[in-house]
Formats: C-alpha cells, structure tokens, sequence
C-alpha cells in the first residue's frame, strides 16, 4: 500500500516513511556519523525547547536557516557539524510529519535511498505480510519518494533489483528542480550537492526504525536482523 499522510492508517502493522529530498536523508548521514539518536519534533517551538532543556542536543529543521537551529536539513552541510555520539531534535514539514503520523504502527521503519536496501534486507526478514508505505511529499504524488518506496518494496521482492531506473525518475522530480533552483538562486540552507547526496542509494547498510520513548519518537540505527512487529525491545527502547 502507498499512501500520503493524510490518508496513512493511524496504527498500520508496519509502515515505512519515505522522504528523500532531505529530511531521511540528513537522519541516515546523521547516523552514518556516529549520532545517537534522532528525536522527532512535532513544532519547531517544540524543537527549540528540547534543545534548550538538554545541553549538548541539536536541533534541524527544514526550509531557511533559522536562530537556534545547528542545520536547515542539508545533507551537504551536515558533513561540517560534529554530530558524533549526539541527540538530534528534527522538525521537518514531510519526513517527521509522517513518522509521528503512524507512531503506533507495530513497526515503523524511516527511509530515503541511502538506507533503502537495508530497508527491505529488514522488511524481508521481519516476513510482514503488508507493508503501509507513506510517501511523505506532495500529500503522497512526490515522485523522488514514490519512486524510492517502490525501490524498496523491489527490493523485498527481487533484491537484485536494480536503483537506477528509480533513481532517475527522483532526479527528474520537482522536488529535485526545486533544489536546484534554490542552489541557483543562493538561498540559504541548500548546497549544491544535496540532490547528488540525496541519490546515493543502498550507501548505508543499516535500516532506521522508530519508536516511543518516554513519550517521544526516536529513531536509532537497526542492523539488518530481524525485527518483530511491536518490536521496541529489539532496539532496547
């Protein structure tokens, strides 16, 4: 099943959010980088406030830089900031959005095409047998997450299944045209490479699963064992 956020079911038995330009992108790098965990923010107020009551956090957000943020969500310039063995706050108008959306999913799974072959290494072991996954961008017509959650869900079928022919339908997408028109115009929060960085698929080998703790999404760094449906002790949570 592919859907948008606001057509998500509120507790499927396993969902996998899909944003690739940038939000699960900047997680997977944040996590390739030695971060703890990434917890998600459902307002940037929300997000600043986690931040202030736990020195030592960062704090991303999506869009124009903004005071008190450490990243406007650039996979580029996330290479220049010390994130090893941080918390990340994340507030993102997709991504996050969609993962607090199937919070009570049995497992809820967070991808872009780093992170996608793991994905379904996990999907196929865990042997689910229907997986919900949200296009997070253009209420769920985001052609560069379309096109990475249906990469995924080859994956679990056939894993030799081949990326580029979805990586070149995410790099002729709007999303990728519109990073790239803010590259030309200079705004801030975007670099030049971030679509590139945005298409390096399968360049993680772990999958990014999410679950509640102390009341908060977190998203940590899973290998590729199996994972059980309602699985928060399989990630210590």
């Amino acid at each position: 099943m592919f859907t948008g956020i606001p057509d998500a079911p509120v507790a499927p038995d396993v969902a996998v959010v899909v944003d690739v330009m940038r939000a699960f992108t900047v997680a997977a790098s944040a996590l390739r980088r030695g971060a703890e965990r990434i917890v998600f923010a459902e307002t940037r107020r929300e997000a600043l406030a986690l931040k202030a009551r736990n020195p030592g956090w960062l704090a991303f957000q999506d869009g124009a830089p903004e005071p008190g943020f450490d990243l406007a969500n650039s996979p580029a310039r996330l290479r220049s900031l010390d994130v090893r063995g941080r918390t990340i706050v994340q507030k993102t108008t997709a991504g996050t959005a969609g993962a607090l959306a199937v919070a009570d999913a049995g497992l809820v799974l967070c991808a872009s095409f780093l992170v996608a072959g793991a994905t379904a290494e996990v999907l196929r072991r865990a042997g689910a047998p229907a997986v919900t996954f949200v296009v997070t961008g253009g209420d769920g017509r985001a052609e560069e997450d379309l096109a990475c959650a249906e990469y995924i869900a080859a994956r679990v079928r056939a894993p030799a299944t081949e990326a580029g022919p979805f990586l070149e339908r995410a790099r002729r997408s709007g999303a990728a045209a519109e990073l790239a028109e803010a590259v030309r115009r200079g705004w801030a929060g975007v670099h030049p490479q971030d679509v590139e960085l945005c298409l390096e698929a399968d360049s993680v080998p772990f999958a990014m699963a999410a679950a509640r703790v102390d009341g908060r999404l977190e998203l940590r760094a899973v290998d590729r064992s199996p994972l059980r449906l309602n699985y928060r002790d399989d990630l210590g949570c």
